[in-house]
């Protein structure tokens, strides 16, 4: 199975990683390196004229679109033992982020913050696509993503090996600054309007929320994810 890369930046990463290209696509006269580079490699190129490309390759595609092999994802176990829990990492946990905007965004932040990985649920939860590479910048070559069939349980799991867990609520009692770093942590973020089901609610160690002021009482989720991982990170540096 493949997967289609859209822009320069993703592209830059996926050359300069151990990805397999299958096929190379590029709008003529845009993205000359590139297209240097990646014949040199015997990689296959397509140049195609402005109007078939932009009628093939529908988005922002910055003039380059990369055929690669699907992203590798993780089962807990496999995620679990290459980790180092000596160090206190951080991971997040999205409980039904569906907007693959959000979870490139997510992806981004979670690379930039230092996030050991990233776990999502198998079912009503967005996927590895080419709008969520393209979102992430690139970002994803170096985040792990670990894909789980059930949430709740995932967490018990978490908190046997060690970790905290902690849901992001604007109901809670502790703010977001509260959060003991001192312990591998597993940040809960919640979906998209909804915030966290019930059901993890329960399940998480406890909850923080973020204060706000102004008249639109909720944040967007990959906006929270950020808030929380770069205030980690504040604390850890």
């Amino acid at each position: 199975m493949s997967i289609k890369i859209y822009g320069k930046n993703p592209a830059d990463e996926v050359v300069n990683s151990n990805k397999k290209i299958f096929k190379a696509y590029f709008m003529e006269q845009t993205n000359q390196d590139l297209l240097q580079l990646l014949k040199s490699k015997g990689i296959p190129c397509v140049v195609m004229n402005k109007q078939d490309f932009k009628k093939e390759f529908l988005g922002n595609h910055q003039g380059i679109v990369l055929d690669v092999e699907d992203y590798k994802t993780y089962q807990l176990k496999e995620f679990l033992d290459e980790l180092d829990i000596t160090k206190n990492p951080t991971v997040l946990v999205l409980d039904g982020i569906t907007d693959p905007h959000n979870f490139g965004a997510i992806i981004r932040s979670a690379e930039a913050g230092g996030i050991a990985g990233i776990i999502i649920p198998k079912n009503r939860s967005a996927t590895i696509t080419g709008t969520v590479v393209k979102v992430s910048s690139g970002a994803i070559e170096y985040v792990k993503i670990v894909e789980v069939t059930n949430l709740r349980n995932t967490l018990n799991t978490l908190k046997e090996n060690g970790f905290w867990t902690i849901g992001t609520d604007m109901d809670a009692k502790k703010h977001y600054t509260e959060i003991d770093i001192t312990t591998p942590l597993a940040i809960v973020i919640g979906s998209e309007g909804k915030g966290m089901s019930k059901l993890i609610k329960d399940t998480v160690d406890y909850t923080v929320k973020i204060d706000m002021v102004g008249s639109v009482n909720s944040l967007n989720a990959s906006v929270s994810a950020g808030i929380i991982i770069f205030e980690i990170l504040r604390k850890k540096m």
